[in-house]
């Protein structure tokens, strides 16, 4: 039953929300005494995949802007007015973004994350007055492409910040409760804290 109280609190602490209460539900997490291994289990597990889940949603978001941005470059080349090379070197730079963005770990270093962020906005600092200069997309398709690459990258913050919330209610716990967790073993055994995004802000 504790278990279960524990699940619907952290449920309703990590849903979207606009100004997440970090700090509460930190605290919550960390006081939250487990009876048994199981429940001291079941408590973290719960933690761990709101963490991830949180992760998930907020690199799909950033995958589905990538390819957004791919797809509005290939629109673009059938423009006849805009610059063939140009569009070509955006290409070459918007396919390396993947492979330089920040995981899960490399985030501890906030110096790569900014560099993510400013690679990419170079990038479409380029594309948006290529794509809709003075706001007038040259077709619905490239317009929708723009909105939703707009709309993708004004959610970053929140996506940001939502994970933070959850990362910090793991790392409280994982305070309050280290000892006991790595009596468990195996995979319990050797946790580290996660990384947050305001390392360094």
């Amino acid at each position: 039953m504790k278990a279960l109280l524990f699940a619907s609190c952290l449920t309703l602490a990590v849903l979207p929300m606009c100004k997440p209460d970090a700090s509460k539900t930190t605290t919550d997490a960390a006081v939250a005494k487990p009876a048994s291994p199981a429940e001291l289990r079941a408590q973290f597990d719960i933690l761990r995949d709101s963490a991830t889940a949180n992760w998930q949603r907020m690199m799909a978001s950033d995958d589905q802007k990538l390819r957004d941005l791919h797809a509005l470059l290939g629109d673009l080349r059938q423009v006849p007015t805009l610059d063939k090379p140009q569009l070509a070197t955006l290409r070459r730079a918007a396919d390396r973004l993947p492979r330089q963005r920040y995981d899960r770990q490399t985030m501890a270093s906030s110096a790569l994350i900014d560099r993510y962020d400013a690679v990419q906005d170079s990038v479409l600092k380029v594309v948006y007055p290529l794509a809709a200069p003075d706001g007038n997309a040259p077709t619905a398709a490239v317009r929708n492409y723009v909105e939703a690459i707009q709309a993708a990258d004004g959610n970053v913050v929140a996506y940001r910040a939502h994970y933070d919330v959850a990362a910090k209610a793991y790392n409280a716990y994982l305070q309050a409760h280290g000892p006991e967790l790595a009596k468990l073993g195996g995979q319990y055994a050797s946790l580290q804290p996660l990384p947050l995004f305001e390392l360094g802000r």
